[in-house]
């Protein structure tokens, strides 16, 4: 019986980790709080996926009947933000925009010396680690509870106690 109210508790989860990302990934276009390089598309490739804004955002929110679907969603959101995060940015270097550490296989992720290759925007590498790595926690966590939502309707399904009918006064 415990399992049962714990799914319901796991669908309200959903809805505020859905709305944290779809703020986050909105954060992505505008590194160090600036409009000019989401305007001028200098913007790291992954931002544009729309991961957190599409698949671990709005279609977490329409789809907590559908659990599958998040998994599918959240699972896409993880991977992607994972992409980006091991990409690195893309900023103005001495060699104009580029990913500058495109080629450190994330290795840049260990080593804060070599950020200063990135001129501009400014600080963009801590906030590509920063929400990047938000986005893959926020995902991970939804695949997570979108898992323990489908064991449980799954359950529920096998052991015969799963009601399409709606029953006034059952729980």
């Amino acid at each position: 019986m415990g399992a049962w109210k714990c799914g319901g508790c796991l669908g309200g989860l959903l809805i505020p980790l859905a709305l944290w990302s779809i703020i986050v990934n909105i954060l992505l276009y505008f590194p160090n709080g600036q409009t000019s390089y989401a305007s001028s598309n200098k913007l790291t490739n992954y931002v544009w996926y729309f991961e957190g804004i599409c698949f671990s955002g709005v279609l977490i929110l329409l789809s907590v009947i559908f659990s599958a679907l998040g998994i599918i969603s959240s699972g896409y959101c993880l991977v992607i933000s994972a992409l980006g995060l091991i990409q690195g940015p893309y900023c103005r270097t001495l060699h104009g925009w580029e990913y500058a550490f495109e080629s450190t296989a994330g290795r840049f992720l260990t080593d804060s010396s070599i950020w200063v290759r990135c001129l501009e925007p400014a600080h963009v590498v801590e906030w590509n680690i920063i929400l990047f790595s938000i986005l893959i926690a926020l995902s991970g966590l939804q695949v997570m509870v979108c898992l323990i939502r489908v064991a449980i309707q799954l359950s529920k399904m096998l052991c015969g106690t799963y009601s399409v009918i709606i029953q006034p006064g059952v729980i």
